[in-house]
């Protein structure tokens, strides 16, 4: 199992007010563009899927076609968790509000470049370079959700964070097919949406690292070698990616196997399929809110949100019809939608304004390598326990099995703490 998380006292009294005001019209447009930042990576992964059966068509000449077209939905998100602890260095050196506007803008060249591009090999390459924006997107929007709020209001922005994220795969999806009956290559237009975010970003988005530089000014004196000899939490940050490697193949079981389990109950109708995946998305949500609204310090809670998703699997092994299958799904989602949002409000907690790039880039290749390796490990468990069901129910003990590792630990250090967490300070 994925080591235990030591309690982080900052989760709970990190009462230092917010560098940058929490209400007004600059507010909202700052909280909409991070959030429609947080939201490229998620429109890089599924909106060409539905379009995958027109490329296959279009390319069918192409020596090995029928393995490289899936690969140009794919690669994105392996580059992303390759790269994702390089760009949280880069975040770090460059500063956050730089690396975004550029990335932002490459998002725009590299996405849009199969509109004119006729070979297979270039267009999967171009996709790769999607994703090393992608890397640089996410981290960088992470990063700034941590350094412009504390406290409550960043637990509610990293939670908002997932449900915009969650939220967006379905409007996504639907917007891919949609557009792409009109051709393949059409929905790849809708990623030089990049180009009206960037300028928005650059004048809208106040540059943390100076803030940050002239709030610590006074104290500078006193620091500057305490600063330089700081290490990284390498210990802690280790601990909370493994188990949010854990986490993102429990988070992605249900979106990416839930046709596959239906069809093996017979359901074969598209559109039946469509809306039990609805449902499961909608709880993903709805725990994302729950999570929200709770005020609590998140490691208390991992415990019981992953046994929480470990009942969900449960339930799903049991099913022996559709509804129970998607009762069970819906159980799981709202527990992932309430793991996704405590798991990176625990890592931030660790990390200090110097260290936060490279923290959250070490957490997205943590969850993108999770989502990676999710159908892999379930398909290599299936043959072991004779269905793919069976391999969900293995996947739902393993989480148990967390679970109750956690809560020992935390027994054992008698870390359990019930304090909410404070208000934000204005």
């Amino acid at each position: 199992m994925p080591g235990s998380v030591p309690p982080s006292p900052a989760a709970v009294d990190d009462v230092t007010p917010s560098p940058v005001p929490v209400s007004g019209p600059a507010r909202l447009l700052r909280v909409t563009l991070l959030m429609a930042g947080s939201c490229l990576p998620i429109l890089g992964a599924v909106l060409i899927a539905p379009v995958l059966p027109k490329m296959q068509d279009y390319f069918a000449s192409t020596p090995g076609a029928k393995a490289l077209v899936p690969l140009a939905l794919t690669v994105p998100a392996l580059s992303l968790a390759l790269l994702a602890p390089f760009a949280g260095v880069i975040v770090d050196r460059l500063g956050r509000k730089r690396l975004l506007i550029v990335a932002t803008l490459l998002y725009a060249v590299f996405g849009t470049a199969p509109l004119w591009l006729d070979s297979l090999g270039a267009i999967i390459a171009s996709r790769a370079l999607v994703g090393v924006t992608e890397a640089a997107i996410m981290t960088c929007c992470t990063t700034l959700i941590g350094d412009y709020y504390s406290g409550h209001q960043r637990v509610k922005y990293l939670a908002l964070q997932t449900m915009c994220a969650s939220a967006s795969a379905t409007a996504f999806f639907v917007l891919g097919g949609a557009v792409g009956a009109a051709g393949w290559r059409v929905p790849f237009w809708v990623y030089a949406v990049s180009l009206v975010l960037a300028p928005l970003m650059a004048t809208a988005l106040p540059n943390p690292a100076a803030r940050a530089a002239a709030d610590e000014a006074p104290a500078e004196s006193e620091t500057a070698e305490a600063s330089t000899s700081r290490p990284f939490p390498w210990r802690q940050m280790a601990g909370i990616c493994a188990l949010t490697f854990f986490g993102a193949m429990v988070f992605y079981t249900v979106p990416v196997e839930m046709s596959y389990l239906l069809d093996d109950l017979g359901v074969e109708n598209t559109g039946v399929i469509g809306l039990a995946t609805a449902i499961a998305s909608a709880a993903t949500v709805a725990g994302a809110v729950t999570f929200a609204r709770l005020k609590r310090s998140p490691d208390p809670m991992l415990p019981a949100v992953l046994a929480l998703c470990a009942a969900g699997f449960g339930v799903m092994f049991l099913a022996g019809n559709p509804l129970l299958l998607v009762v069970g799904a819906v159980v799981n989602c709202l527990g992932t939608g309430m793991l996704l949002p405590a798991l990176l409000t625990s890592a931030m907690s660790r990390l200090a304004f110097e260290d936060r790039g490279r923290g959250t880039g070490l957490w997205m290749a943590a969850f993108f390598g999770g989502e990676f390796v999710c159908p892999l490990v379930l398909l290599a468990l299936e043959p072991a326990v004779g269905s793919l069901v069976g391999a969900v129910g293995v996947l739902g003990v393993a989480a148990a099995v967390v679970a109750a590792g956690l809560w020992g630990a935390r027994r054992r250090a008698g870390a359990a703490d019930p304090r909410p967490l404070p208000e934000q300070l204005a």
